[in-house]
């Protein structure tokens, strides 16, 4: 089969994912052998391939927000049919015994796997699941806009929960990539008022097609306090920029599995009872909640179709905000 691996770290610019034919891997007790229809591309992608987050293992084949259907079954499945369509997400398992995985709370699992970290991931023509992880795609969902719903809209979702949005709030979005067009989505579907901060004029844009009430730089300054906020982009410096735009007892919410230094903060800046926490991963609970309510919307993603030997292409036009929503591979047609 043929896949795009990771053998070593560099600038995307460099090209470091390389087309292989790999092994067709075998799964194993309750495993699902899936055949890949498309992956979403992520920033923890190119977080992982450029080097600023390590995998365990090399080489790796990335890719975390894939669709599917299932090929083989591993022994002891009988809740799934081969040619049933899946999702795999990033959180590829957890150890099912800690405190975290008990209250279910798997995304704080010490032993968590990730998929494309750990473990092999969908920038290839098949690859293994946990059967356990897998979520099932709503019927009438598109499989070409369902992949960007794997992560970016399960993450979206979760850090709209953490920044304690409820309905008719005015929120901030800072950064309006993948995770952020799909979050506006939900967040204007509870009736909030949703104010985005970002420095393209394309993505500003786009911000306003989906029905963004204002749309800015994050220096600049919206036309009334926010009550909640979420920072998609990977910049600490954004964050004290972010809390002086947060009323007093709001939240601000951190959605990124990498980021560079926050600075020294000012202590008005976190006075009056603001709160300012990080998202990490997400749980199946979030996935198998956020696609029911994404199905009821419905969420339309905008995607950027790629074929599967174009990775390095859809990365480097990720890095660069050449695309607006989500870079998606094309790998089986279905």
């Amino acid at each position: 089969m043929r896949g795009m691996q990771l053998a070593q770290f560099n600038t995307i610019e460099n090209a470091p994912l390389i087309e292989q034919k790999l092994h067709l891997p075998e799964p194993g007790p309750g495993q699902l052998r899936i055949k890949v229809l498309t992956c979403g591309v992520c920033r923890t992608d190119l977080h992982t391939v450029e080097g600023d987050i390590h995998p365990p293992k090399m080489p790796i084949v990335p890719g975390h927000q894939v669709i599917g259907t299932v090929d083989i079954l591993g022994e002891g499945m009988t809740n799934i049919k081969v040619g049933d369509r899946v999702g795999v997400p990033w959180l590829h398992r957890g150890c099912r015994q800690c405190k975290y995985c008990q209250r279910g709370e798997e995304n704080l699992c010490q032993q968590a796997q990730f998929t494309g970290y750990h473990v092999d991931g969908g920038f290839s023509e098949f690859m293994l699941a946990d059967a356990n992880y897998v979520l099932p795609i709503p019927d009438g969902m598109s499989t070409q806009e369902a992949a960007p719903l794997l992560c970016a809209g399960i993450i979206g979702y979760r850090s709209l929960q953490k920044a304690d949005l409820n309905p008719g709030e005015i929120l901030g979005l800072f950064g309006f990539g993948a995770s952020a067009h799909l979050t506006i989505q939900v967040a204007l579907h509870w009736g909030c008022e949703v104010y985005v901060f970002t420095r393209s004029p394309s993505h500003r844009r786009h911000a306003l097609k989906l029905g963004a009430k204002w749309v800015g730089g994050s220096d600049d300054s919206p036309p009334t306090f926010l009550d909640r906020a979420v920072i998609f982009a990977p910049s600490g410096a954004i964050v004290p920029l972010a809390l002086e735009k947060i009323r007093p007892g709001g939240t601000l919410a951190i959605n990124a599995i990498h980021m560079s230094p926050i600075p020294e903060l000012d202590y008005r800046l976190i006075y009056g009872e603001r709160t300012l926490r990080s998202v990490a991963n997400a749980t199946f609970q979030d996935g198998a909640d956020f696609l029911k309510i994404a199905a009821e919307i419905p969420i339309r993603s905008t995607v950027n179709l790629y074929p599967l030997e174009m990775a390095n292409q859809a990365l480097e036009d990720m890095k660069h905000s050449r695309i607006n929503g989500e870079a998606v591979l094309i790998v089986h047609d279905e």
